[in-house]
């Protein structure tokens, strides 16, 4: 079967030229999205400065447009409902708003999250390679074991010789390649899906949990 490891990174190596195609038309495909990822950085960089630019002018004009007679009578209405500063307070942020609005800075710092995506969508993607690199130590491992330890037991051609290669070629083989390198395996993996995957998503912008305890509730309990 192909390598889909080995097929990622000549995605992005050699385009349009598979090796090993799992089904038709592949090397389009794998073009067509390697061009998708190239043209999201220009549209990540351009995309949101602009709609943000939309909104402020459209936001603009319509605070400029001349109230119709049922909102004027509905601000008149909220305005007696409610008197006091805040009606003021909230029309000066959203002038403060429109005023204070810089397209030149909102540029700039979308330039700065842009790079940053960009460098670590590149680190990341490396970083997941060393999963590949474990693969092959993997079979390494495994042809050295059975070379040393199987084969030439084999080559003997002792019965006793070989029972006792089966045994050594078994214990190193679950020892080394089903124990210890199963775990190295899911390390790598757990950290790279709890680095490098969620920190796209993790903000770390909650609250701190706190399991369930009946201590706490009965501490709470007296002292109210």
């Amino acid at each position: 079967p192909p390598n889909l490891i080995t097929t990622l990174i000549n995605m992005a190596l050699t385009p349009g030229t598979v090796d090993e195609p799992m089904y038709a038309g592949q090397a389009s495909v794998q073009t067509f999205l390697l061009l998708i990822a190239f043209v999201s950085v220009p549209w990540l960089l351009f995309a949101k400065p602009m709609y943000l630019r939309y909104r402020h002018h459209a936001d603009v004009a319509l605070r400029n447009q001349p109230p119709s007679a049922a909102v004027a009578e509905d601000r008149l209405i909220h305005r007696d409902a409610e008197p006091g500063p805040s009606e003021g307070h909230s029309h000066g942020n959203s002038h403060g708003e429109g005023e204070d609005f810089e397209f030149g800075e909102i540029v700039i710092h979308q330039a700065i999250e842009t790079i940053e995506f960009v460098l670590g969508m590149v680190s990341n993607t490396a970083s997941y390679l060393r999963l590949w690199a474990l693969s092959l130590a993997h079979t390494e491992l495994a042809t050295v074991f059975w070379e040393k330890a199987m084969l030439n037991a084999l080559n003997t051609g002792n019965a006793f010789a070989i029972v006792c290669g089966y045994a050594v070629f078994a214990a190193v083989t679950f020892g080394v390649l089903l124990a210890m390198d199963v775990l190295e395996c899911f390390l790598h993996a757990l950290r790279l899906h709890w680095v490098e995957f969620q920190s796209k998503f993790y903000k770390a912008d909650g609250y701190r949990f706190q399991p369930f305890s009946f201590q706490v509730i009965l501490d709470k309990t007296m002292l109210e």
